[in-house]
């Protein structure tokens, strides 16, 4: 099959959506599929255009099997509502004239966020008459507008117009979580255009170190050979609201043996390091990410990991990163909302346990109660690994979009031919059946 994968995040972005489709275009590569990915110049979490990418409209370039074909886009640091509107007008326009110069898809599968991204997938689709799958990792504008994001009326109308339209065009919708589901349900999408398939994780990377202090080289290089660490790694944005983190570790200084290890993006770092030394949290230590090379070892290091999000996230958000921290075999504390998507996916794993978000007094209690119980946290560890690799696998994602995308591209050639030439095919399978 020929798979034309939309996507403005890809390689060599660290975090989000990115490595997860590149897992996903690779291995259908590996299983003998043709994958185009259309996708933008690598530009996240930093807000930058990556050095080696800059000052070029487009380009194409072969990555273990996969043709990239890499789009500019118009990106700032710091955006403003303008900003963040011209960001995807550049995207949509370009991306398209790129994605058209290429061989006739079997099948599209878009990413959302972001929701522009639907028109040009839905024009692809329309003109190649191929069906197209829409993956929601995300439930917008929902999310923009309880984070404040999106606060201009018109803007919202025509973002909430944008997610009717995504949802009417698509062929397929795969959501990555049953409050998804639910979510759009409500909304009056019809339940058979819904399919439920997680977000996975390699469990033949994320492997399950065991807990030795003195050879992991991530706990060596930063002296946490002899510390409690209680590790957060990721996205530092609106949703996650990791003041809450800085808050905890506060009210944690007297024990010396506990440490927060935060990792992040380089300049959201910064304005978690001034809180920290406005209230002297000298036991956080503020990384930027890692390798990706390094990630296992950065999770084996941890004895606790975190999740956090804000009070207001609800079904609309699902952080990738829950499959990853469950299949490297680390007690999980989730300082999220009882009734979210997330919440529901620790719960179900026996991987972790939850507190109120936003509440540092409850996330202080939740760490020691583990620090001082470590059976119980390698207890939710074992159990988390178990989850994942029998509920998260990589492989077994690769199964389901792959039969996703035979049964839509199959349905398709089928609805294309004659009636009377469906008819003799029909009868020549029930023939061979019956021999």
């Amino acid at each position: 099959m020929r798979i034309l994968i939309y996507s403005y995040n890809y390689y060599p972005e660290p975090i989000g959506i990115a490595p997860l489709m590149t897992e996903l275009a690779e291995g259908l590569v590996r299983r003998g599929h043709e994958v185009r990915v259309v996708t933008a110049m690598p530009w996240y979490p930093e807000r930058r255009i990556y050095p080696k990418y800059q000052r070029k409209l487009y380009m194409t370039e072969k990555i273990n099997g996969v043709a990239v074909q890499r789009n500019y886009l118009r990106v700032r640091p710091h955006p403003k509502l303008l900003d963040r509107v011209l960001l995807d007008a550049s995207f949509v326009m370009i991306s398209l004239v790129h994605a058209l110069r290429g061989d006739r898809p079997d099948v599209i599968l878009l990413t959302s966020p972001p929701l522009p991204v639907s028109v040009p997938a839905a024009l692809l689709g329309w003109l190649h008459r191929c069906p197209v799958v829409l993956n929601l990792q995300d439930v917008l504008p929902e999310a923009a507008i309880r984070t404040g994001v999106l606060k201009n009326k018109w803007l919202i109308r025509v973002f909430q117009g944008l997610e009717k339209f995504a949802y009417q065009t698509a062929t397929k919708i795969s959501v990555i979580s049953e409050g998804f589901r639910d979510n759009l349900l409500r909304k009056g999408v019809p339940k058979h255009k819904i399919t439920v398939m997680p977000n996975w994780v390699d469990i033949n990377f994320i492997t399950c170190f065991e807990q030795n202090r003195t050879t992991n080289h991530f706990r060596t290089a930063y002296q946490l050979e002899d510390k409690f660490v209680v590790l957060y790694s990721g996205n530092i944005g609106l949703t996650q609201g990791l003041e809450t983190v800085v808050k905890t570790a506060i009210r944690l200084r007297d024990f010396a043996d506990i440490a927060f290890v935060i990792v992040g993006e380089e300049d959201a770092l910064k304005k978690l390091q001034k809180s920290c030394q406005e209230h002297n949290a000298n036991n956080v230590l503020l990384l930027p990410f890692q390798p990706r090379e390094e990630l296992p070892e950065m999770l084996a290091a941890a004895d606790v990991s975190l999740v956090v999000q804000k009070e207001n996230m609800s079904s609309f958000n699902m952080p990738s990163k829950i499959q990853v921290l469950l299949a490297s075999g680390r007690a999980i504390i989730a300082s999220i909302p009882n009734d979210s998507t997330a919440a529901s996916a620790v719960l179900q794993s026996g991987g972790g346990i939850l507190v109120p978000p936003e509440d540092p007094e409850a996330l202080k209690e939740a760490i020691l109660d583990l620090y001082w119980h470590p059976e119980k946290a390698k207890l939710l560890g074992k159990k988390g690994r178990k989850c994942a690799e029998e509920k998260y696998a990589y492989e077994l994602a690769l199964d389901r979009y792959e039969q996703l995308f035979v049964g839509l591209h199959l349905r398709t050639e089928l609805r294309s031919q004659e009636p009377e030439e469906v008819g003799s095919q029909n009868v020549s399978k029930l023939n061979s059946k019956n021999q």
